[in-house]
C-alpha cells in the first residue's frame, strides 16, 4: 500500500510510524542489516554479555542477528506503539530481546551508565532531517557533546542490497576500497573525507562517537541521530 511522501516534520511523529508499521508488517532494515556491520560491532563491543541499547529499532531484524551472534542483551527502543506491540509478541519467548517504547528526546526511564553502547540507524536523520555525510552531521555531533568521534564508511557500489534512504541520495562517485573497520582520519569540518573517498561518494556513513568524561569514556555508534547527552551510556555510540 502506498502511504504517500509525508512532510519531513513526520518522520518524527509517533502517527507517522504507526501509521507506516500498521500497512507494513514485513521486517525492513534502514541503510545496513548486521552482517555488512559484523565486524565493527565486534570491533567495539567485543563483550557479547554487555547491555546493549538499539534507538529506533523499528522491526528490524538487526538486534536479532545480534543475538544470534552470540549477544544477550538487547534493549530496543521505538517511538511507535504498534510495532514495539507487534515486536513484543514475535520475541516473547527470546529473553535476550527487549522491547519498550520510548521518545529517544527522553531518556529518563533509564539510569546513566545503564547501557556499554548504542546503536542508531536512522532515528538521528527521522529527528534533525540532515544527510549523513560529515560536512552536515560532524558540526552536529560536536556541538552535542564532548566526543571522541571515528568515522567508518561502508560502500554501496556493487553491492545486492536495499538502498532505501529516507532523504533522497547524496550522489555518487568512485572511490577506492577501504576496510570498514578502517577509520577515515577527520579533521574539523569534516572535508577530509572528498580527499579519501572523492566527492558525492556512494557510501553510508558511521560514527562512532566516545563520549569522554573525567573518569570514565562512554561510547556510541551511529549511522543517524544526536540527542545523545541524554542517552545513558557507560561506553560508546555507533551513528549508521
Amino acid at each position: 500500500m502506498t502511504l504517500g511522501t509525508p512532510s519531513s516534520q513526520a518522520y518524527g511523529e509517533p502517527w507517522y510510524w504507526d501509521n507506516r508499521y500498521a500497512h507494513e508488517s514485513a521486517p525492513f532494515d534502514w541503510y545496513q542489516k548486521y552482517p555488512a556491520l559484523a565486524s565493527l560491532i565486534h570491533l567495539y563491543v567485543p563483550h557479547r554479555h554487555e547491555r546493549i541499547l538499539v534507538v529506533g529499532c523499528g522491526n528490524s531484524v538487526f538486534s536479532e542477528d545480534m543475538v544470534n551472534d552470540g549477544y544477550e542483551d538487547v534493549v530496543n527502543v521505538d517511538i511507535s506503539s504498534v510495532v514495539i506491540e507487534a515486536m513484543q509478541t514475535k520475541y516473547s519467548n527470546c529473553q535476550q530481546l527487549k522491547y519498550i517504547k520510548l521518545d529517544v528526546r527522553d531518556m529518563s526511564p533509564f539510569q546513566a551508565g545503564s547501557f556499554a553502547a548504542v546503536i542508531d540507524k536512522g532515528t538521528l536523520d527521522s529527528i534533525l532531517i540532515t544527510y549523513g555525510a560529515p560536512v552536515y552531521r560532524l558540526g552536529l555531533l560536536k556541538e552535542s557533546c564532548m566526543w571522541s568521534i571515528k568515522l567508518h564508511h561502508k560502500s554501496l557500489q556493487n553491492k545486492n542490497m536495499i538502498r532505501e534512504t529516507k532523504f533522497g541520495a547524496e550522489g555518487s562517485s568512485e572511490q577506492p576500497t577501504r576496510a570498514l573497520t578502517d577509520p577515515i582520519l577527520l579533521d574539523e569540518s569534516g572535508s577530509s573525507v572528498e580527499d579519501v573517498l572523492g566527492k558525492n561518494a556512494d557510501v553510508h556513513y558511521i560514527y562512532v562517537c566516545t563520549k569522554v568524561r573525567k573518569f570514565s569514556t562512554q561510547r556510541f555508534f551511529w549511522a543517524l541521530p544526536i540527542i545523545l547527552p541524554a542517552i545513558p551510556l557507560s561506553r560508546p555510540y555507533m551513528l549508521i
